[in-house]
């Protein structure tokens, strides 16, 4: 893997799933699973194979139909779950196993009632049986993001020495701040023996709204994994959003951070799984949101209209979105609704739209949005009318 390839691990199937109400089949995984590897994941995390039989049969499914990107079963720090994952996994042409532990001292004292060379044990034990059925193991470190620094690198350490090949360095909570995250990455980067053994790999909460960031530090800082979801789904306020990092770094070539990721998919793909798990997703959702590329400011459409980069940075065409939406409302100008009104065929003299224009702010007082249909209305009202279709 080339030192600027960020690769896309995507938990839409397993994290993302856990959103309360939002349970899919299999089949229903099995066709998301495909349009992922199409997309150009780098990694499928199927599900979490010991949770229930439905969970281990979809993830044994999905290990038959990927073709391209690693299949990856999560499993905790526990025998009899990295065994049933290895079955799970079988079939899958790159199989890893994701296992892992929670490593801070409020997880460590409460959760699991330990100390910290027990939870290090337990850790190397799970990594080490867990290298007995593949090659590919990745370590979670769970709640890493509130995890002391040095008892961070230590486990990762003896995690690498047990055989991981990724480290996962999980904000659990959402609770780092970007600058907090991405100075963590630093220094296991730089104090983590046997680190250029391993991957480093982001897997961050959005509770504060810092995921994106939080992962984009993180890579900046040396991590070479993002672990995301499609349109950032997932337990509580979610994960990081695949569609965010991913134009993020396409976005900003100066980072010289690339993915593999066919970005004209985004859009189709975050429908399909807001279709498939009946989620909404807010308009004003970056990237694939309805309004991502809608302009209803008339100060903004005029500039979009005379030059599309006045306001947008990416084209939308770019995350398979057909074209930027002017949309009329009583905040739009003239030039907005000249745009429409030639769109449905008519071509407005400046005279013309300014007694149109009266017509429509009338109209848009009285309706949130003008359609093209209401465009029709609004001129055939215009004392100009006779004079605007005989033109």
């Amino acid at each position: 893997m080339s030192d600027n390839n960020v690769q896309i691990f995507d938990t839409t199937l397993r994290d993302g799933e856990q959103v309360p109400g939002c349970k899919l089949n299999t089949e229903q995984k099995v066709i998301i699973a495909e349009q992922l590897d199409k997309l150009g994941v780098d990694v499928i995390e199927a599900g979490f194979p010991v949770s229930s039989p439905g969970d281990f049969r979809s993830v044994e499914e999905i290990s038959k139909i990927v073709k391209n990107a690693t299949v990856c079963g999560l499993t905790r720090s526990v025998e009899n779950d990295i065994q049933v994952a290895a079955e799970a996994l079988k079939y899958a042409k790159k199989p890893r196993i994701h296992t892992g532990i929670g490593t801070s001292d409020s997880h460590i004292k409460h959760k699991f009632k330990s100390n910290r060379e027990a939870i290090i044990e337990r850790a190397v034990k799970a990594v080490s049986y867990a290298k007995s059925f593949v090659e590919d193991v990745e370590f979670y470190a769970e709640d890493a993001g509130r995890t002391d620094n040095d008892y961070l690198a230590r486990i990762c350490e003896e995690a690498i020495k047990a055989g991981a090949t990724v480290l996962n360095i999980p904000d659990t909570t959402g609770y780092c701040l970007p600058s907090e995250y991405g100075a963590k990455i630093k220094y296991l980067k730089e104090n983590v023996k046997g680190i250029e053994k391993a991957i480093l790999s982001c897997h961050c909460h959005n509770d504060l709204g810092l995921a994106t960031a939080n992962s984009i530090e993180g890579v900046i800082n040396g991590a070479r994994q993002i672990e995301c979801t499609i349109n950032g789904i997932g337990e509580r306020a979610g994960n990081t959003a695949l569609e965010e990092v991913v134009m993020i770094l396409k976005q900003h070539p100066y980072l010289n951070l690339d993915t593999n990721i066919n970005t004209q998919m985004l859009y189709g793909l975050s429908q399909l799984v807001s279709d498939r798990m009946g989620i909404y997703t807010q308009p004003n959702k970056a990237i694939v949101g309805a309004n991502a590329f809608a302009h209803s400011s008339g100060i903004h459409q005029d500039g979009v209209i005379k030059n599309r980069e006045t306001y947008e940075i990416i084209d939308p065409k770019d995350v398979g979105v057909t074209a930027s939406a002017i949309v009329l409302t009583a905040r739009s100008g003239r030039a907005a609704l000249a745009y429409r009104a030639k769109n449905v065929g008519y071509e407005l003299t400046k005279l013309q739209l300014d007694e149109v224009y009266k017509n429509f702010l009338d109209f848009a007082d009285k309706k949130k949005e003008v359609d093209d249909n209401d465009i029709h209305q609004i001129i055939e009202s215009c004392k100009l009318y006779k004079e605007i279709i005989s033109a």
